[in-house]
């Protein structure tokens, strides 16, 4: 197993699942209720003995104390979610009735609290961020994870991208860059360029070398030219003589232009290219005839299956690429994202320009969109269904505050005795 398939496998839980919550409040109201019953049943049988163990009068103001804690407390824990006993008091299931204007509050506050600028510009500046991402972007692990996930989503957007869409821009960009401009005048001054700088001297070399090649692999090329514009009365060992002659002359000549750096045939062509490249400048016949020539392939069919051309093989050498883990590209943006952490976590006056710039777009992100952010907070509760609402916050903080139940049952327990025991005491006084 890989360590991206490792980091995959490997569950990361920070917060319990509702399943995990109901369970816990159903817990917690059987605890609240168990306590409220055996008060209850502690009160029948104290009120019931009191007359003949007198001690017990104790314990019967502490029961009946905790009843009325339990039972108060219970109904203003009910009243938040729900109707007590289905009843319809004045003021009860509070979060089903108000649940509008709790989301647009709670989205206020959020706006004012947690998106101000002081806040969120404040954490940022503290946290770290570009030594904190430069540090995590250096483990191979890591980096491997993010050029996985990132292949993905690109392989995923090339699967979107329709193939006539991007054969339709790239047809136009052609177009536009290639062939709207005049080719005469900016091929010339690049020629120009070339020749003046002697780059052409190679592309000489290369085509004289490879006609000397061309000539002594094929020593019959030249022969049937010259020996067919002979006289057919002229013997065969003649014409056989003269097409080896001639075939041996142009082959030495090629080969002096190829060896001497200086000869005139060099002279010439350099000063014919020279000339070409002014005329593609100036001379408005030439610019003409080169633009047609541009007008007739612009016109051709073939612009398009270019343009096809193109996108087919980029998109199938991408997807190859991305789909390999193994592969330059990928390699090569693993490597990438290596040395970008390193450089963060390593180049304080880099990650201190990093910290900066984000820093300044959550600022900027804040302070214009902080109203559109805080406001999806109102616009989802507002979508909820009032249960839903209900349920939803009730698994949130439903198990603690059934601890309210369970405190007022035993603050209810302790108040009855209190009071039972002062009020008996006054009594005695008198």
């Amino acid at each position: 197993m890989t360590a991206i398939d490792e980091l995959r496998a490997t569950p990361v839980r920070t917060t319990p699942t509702d399943e995990e919550r109901r369970v816990a409040l159903r817990g917690m109201k059987r605890l609240a209720t168990s306590l409220l019953l055996v008060a209850a049943v502690v009160f029948a049988v104290s009120f019931a003995l009191q007359d003949q163990v007198p001690w017990l009068a104790y314990v019967r103001a502490a029961a009946e104390g905790a009843m009325v804690g339990a039972l108060a407390d219970w109904f203003a824990v009910t009243a938040l979610f729900r109707y007590p006993l289905g009843l319809r008091i004045p003021h009860t299931a509070i979060i089903p009735n108000r649940k509008d204007e709790i989301g647009a509050t709670l989205g206020a506050f959020v706006e004012d609290e947690f998106l101000s600028d002081e806040v969120v510009v404040g954490k940022l500046r503290s946290i770290g961020i570009s030594a904190r991402l430069g540090e995590w972007l250096s483990r191979p692990a890591n980096a491997e994870r993010l050029t996985a996930e990132a292949s993905v989503a690109a392989r995923g957007v090339m699967t979107l991208l329709g193939d006539d869409d991007v054969e339709d821009v790239i047809e136009k960009l052609a177009r536009r860059h290639l062939f709207e401009p005049e080719w005469g005048p900016a091929i010339g001054r690049m020629g120009e360029r070339l020749v003046a700088a002697n780059q052409q001297r190679a592309a000489v070399d290369a085509l004289f070398e490879k006609a000397e090649e061309w000539l002594e692999a094929h020593p019959e090329s030249i022969g049937g030219i010259v020996s067919g514009r002979m006289p057919r009365w002229m013997p065969d060992f003649v014409e056989k003589f003269v097409d080896e002659r001639a075939h041996k002359e142009v082959l030495a000549f090629v080969r002096a232009v190829r060896e001497d750096p200086s000869h005139p045939m060099r002279e010439t062509i350099d000063r014919y290219l020279a000339d070409l490249a002014n005329d593609l400048q100036h001379d408005p016949l030439m610019i003409g005839r080169l633009e047609q020539l541009k007008v007739d392939l612009l016109e051709s069919p073939r612009v398009r299956e270019f343009a096809g051309e193109v996108w087919t093989s980029v998109k199938d050498t991408l997807q190859t690429a991305l789909g390999d883990p193994d592969s330059e590209l990928r390699q090569g943006f693993r490597a990438a994202v290596v040395e970008v952490g390193i450089r963060l976590s390593t180049d304080a006056e880099l990650a201190a320009k990093v910290d900066e710039w984000v820093t300044d777009a959550a600022a900027y992100v804040v302070r214009n969109y902080r109203h559109e952010i805080a406001g999806v907070i109102t616009e989802t509760v507002e979508r909820w269904d009032p249960k839903e609402t209900t349920d939803k916050l009730e698994l949130q903080v439903g198990r603690d505050l059934q601890f309210i139940r369970i405190n007022g049952t035993v603050v209810g327990a302790l108040a009855g005795l209190a009071i039972y025991t002062v009020a008996t005491g006054i009594r005695s006084l008198m």
